[in-house]
């Protein structure tokens, strides 16, 4: 069993009908850029009916067609903010927890402490979380899931996993293993994925593996460890 081996975007997606929702954070091979992607996938018309949009750099799920909005408790949030030198992003709003929680003076894993899995059972989704923090000319991060204990969703066990960045390589943590009914949650540690150096390819690798029928939207960003410039790109399924 290679247990370090590092898996391409093909190996991870291109089979798998429905891995949900799902988190990247990496850095480069050259080494200069952290990079972190952002997906969402659905199977209900609710589900389906949202896009990515980008507002003074910060990321949101919108409904597509605000007339067919049936519960937009769990499909619409802040994806991804800033607060100060930590880059922030998830699957929900815990996005704003953590955000609130370190302007409080809380760490990433305690204002976490506040959240579970979401409600809706039976599939009793995981909250997935990511977080990069910069310093000067380097950057570290950190990834939780909050998942049910069992199949009732009686408890909420916490994961957090944190990293040294090491060029190349990237960690990936989505909501589910495959489709099913229930949905299968998510399993083990993050995966061990490729990192591209550029953006674009980056980009079209990971939509082009992405379910057709299931994907909605992605959001990648790349920051430049030296001068703090962010690369962005965008791409809706519905557009």
């Amino acid at each position: 069993m290679e247990i370090y081996k590092v898996n391409t975007i093909e190996e991870l997606l291109k089979d798998n009908t429905y891995p949900g929702r799902g988190i990247i954070i990496g850095k480069t091979p050259d080494g200069k850029k952290a990079m972190t992607a952002y997906f969402i996938m659905g199977r209900s018309a609710n589900s389906r009916n949202r896009i990515f949009t980008e507002k003074n750099g910060e990321v949101f799920t919108e409904p597509f067609d605000a007339s067919k909005v049936q519960d937009p408790s769990l499909i619409i949030y802040a994806a991804i903010r800033q607060y100060e030198n930590h880059l922030i992003v998830t699957n929900g709003n815990q996005t704003d927890t953590i955000y609130d929680g370190l302007k409080a003076g809380e760490c990433f894993t305690k204002a976490l402490e506040s959240r579970e899995f979401e409600p809706d059972a039976p599939n009793y989704t995981p909250r997935i979380s990511g977080m990069l923090t910069f310093g000067e000319g380097w950057f570290t991060y950190q990834m939780s899931i909050l998942k049910s204990a069992d199949a009732e969703g009686t408890a909420c066990n916490r994961y957090t996993f944190k990293y040294a960045p090491q060029d190349g390589l990237g960690h990936f943590i989505h909501t589910y293993v495959c489709d099913g009914n229930p949905i299968p949650t998510f399993q083990g540690e993050p995966e061990r994925i490729a990192v591209c150096d550029d953006i674009d390819e980056m980009t079209d690798r990971l939509w082009e593996a992405l379910n057709e029928q299931n994907k909605i939207s992605l959001y990648v960003r790349y920051i430049d460890l030296a001068t703090g410039k962010a690369e962005n790109r965008l791409v809706n399924k519905n557009a």
